[in-house]
Order: structure tokens, then sequence, then C-alpha cells
């Protein structure tokens, strides 16, 4: 009876030990900080005075352990070491290896909490988010963002979070310290992206034809794209369209640009978004038609050779 009395305790234990939070009395000082294990992620096990069922042994695909002369897996993945070591002081009593078994579980090496950083930085790096880790510390490892980069960070969550969300953080906010919000903390999972400053492309009767970045710091405008492509041909028209996608889905909308007048600064001159094509037809009225712009920014095309024409329109 009393057997089966400790028997149905320990069961209760390994039932709940899935709330277990971690004990600081548990935790050696030389351990990795005390977090939920997660799949690949290395274990240290120690029975006492039982050598042949101590060891390390890695999580395995399924979120599972297993140990030497136990019949049943362990599940790992989702607890705190200190929740483990109640499993398997359960299992190997109730399996009678052994009477009344003192187990300690030490994380040995975490690799369920990869955060990678890819994009415009000086060293994309994938580490573990082992403690306490930020946002900021994330890109510190990647040796700081470069001068192609965006204006904004994107953060994909990880699976440690319920429902997965792309964060689009303002670069210069963050790193101003002025919202420390916008430095979220990373569980691992979490992919941090920069993506490529925007950029522009000009293309027709301009001395230098092609895309051009655009100034995270700089308002681009139409002044702006022009002296980028180092000026107009003799042959420019007095009139410049901007071609600009709204919406993915359907056709770019046409924007006439009265570009004499811009450039006599009788007109203000027109702002440009990431993603805008300036056109600048000759002065017989000759135009490309949209259609053929897409196709040369399609191909990498935009050369001084892109003053081709498709007849009048």
């Amino acid at each position: 009876m009393k057997v089966f009395l400790c028997l149905l305790v320990v069961a209760n234990l390994a039932a709940v030990a899935q709330n277990a939070q971690p004990s600081s009395q548990n935790i050696s000082a030389t351990n990795l900080p005390s977090m939920k294990i997660g799949r690949n992620d290395l274990l240290q096990i120690a029975v006492y005075e039982s050598p042949e069922l101590s060891g390390t042994v890695r999580v395995n695909g399924d979120g599972y352990i297993r140990l030497p002369m136990l019949e049943r897996e362990i599940k790992a993945e989702g607890f705190y070491p200190e929740a483990v070591e109640v499993q398997v002081r359960a299992a190997l009593v109730n399996e009678k290896l052994v009477v009344a078994p003192f187990v300690t579980v030490t994380v040995a090496e975490y690799q369920s909490r990869t955060v990678s950083v890819v994009g415009e930085v000086h060293h994309p790096v994938s580490f573990q988010a082992v403690g306490n880790v930020t946002l900021l510390d994330a890109l510190a490892r990647a040796e700081g963002i470069s001068d192609t980069a965006g204006d904004e960070v994107l953060v994909n969550d990880g699976p440690a979070h319920p429902v997965s969300v792309v964060h689009r953080i303002p670069i210069r906010e963050l790193m101003s310290g002025k919202s420390p919000e916008l430095n979220l903390p990373l569980h691992g999972g979490e992919e941090i992206r920069i993506p490529q400053q925007g950029r522009l492309s000009v293309v027709g009767n301009v001395r230098k034809p092609g895309l051009f970045p655009i100034n995270r710091d700089e308002q681009p405008t139409v002044l702006n794209a022009v002296a980028e492509s180092q000026g107009l041909t003799q042959y420019a028209s007095k009139r410049a369209y901007i071609y600009r996608s709204v919406d993915p889905r359907q056709a770019k909308q046409e924007i006439p640009v009265e570009l004499e007048k811009i450039m006599d600064r009788r007109a203000p001159d027109v702002p440009l978004q990431a993603g805008d094509i300036l056109y600048i037809p000759d002065d017989h009225n000759k135009r490309m038609t949209l259609g053929l712009v897409d196709k040369l920014f399609a191909v990498g095309s935009i050369t001084s050779s892109a003053v081709v024409y498709a007849g009048e329109r």
C-alpha cells in the first residue's frame, strides 16, 4: 500500500510538471540560464550514484529524450529542466530501476532558440537567444546596419509566440532609444531582416538611365532624380511621366509632370516614392508604352540604349 501511495504521488508530480517554474535552488552557478527546453537542445542528466543512468542526451525532433535502460521516452520540449527532473524520477521509480533517485537536469547547450539576422547588415548571423536578448543585441551581433539599409527593421515572430506577426520597426527611432518598447525581447525562432533602401528608376532621355537608391534621410524628387541620372539629353521632352504602383493587382498609375517648368523653377518640384519609374520621352512626342518600360526594368536593361520607342501614343 505504501509503495502504491508513493507511485501515486510521483505520478501527480509528473502531471503538473508542465507548469513547474524554475527553482533557483537547483540551478548550478555554471549552468546556462534556466529556460524552457526545445528540440535539439543538449541536456546533462545526472542520477546520483548511478553513472550508468547518467550522461548527455539531445532532445529529438519530436521533443523527447531517451535515457539508458528506460523503456519509454520522456517529454522534454516545453518544460523547464526542473520539470524534466520530476519526469525522470517518476520513470526510474515506475520501471523499478532506482528506489529513491536523486536526479538533476541541466542544459548543456541550447539549439532550439535560433535567431537569424539577414539583409542589409555588415555580418549576417544566426545565434541562440540564451538569457535576456533584445533586438538591439541581435543587430550588434550582426555588426550593425549597413549604409544600404532602408528605414525599418522587419522582425518575424518565432514559434514561441502563439501568432506569427511581422513587426515593422523604424530604424531611427529604435537607434535613438527614445522608444524602448521598440527594442523587442527575443526568445528564439525570430527572423530579423533589414531590407535594402528604396530605389527609384529613371529611363528615357537622360544621360545615365538606371536604378538609384533613396537615402532614408532625404525626400527624393524629380529634380534629384534628374541630377542622379546626370541631366537631360538635348532631345528630352518638356513633359515627363511618373509610373507608380498603388496596388500590385492593378496597372501602374501614370502621373504627368511638367518637367520644363520644374527645371525653370516655374512649378514646384514633385516628390517621388520608392519603386517609382520616372520616364522622360523625347521632344517628338514619341513614347514607350508602359508595358515596354516594365519589361526593360524586369530584365534589368536600363542603359543608355533604353531610349527606344514603341510608337506614338
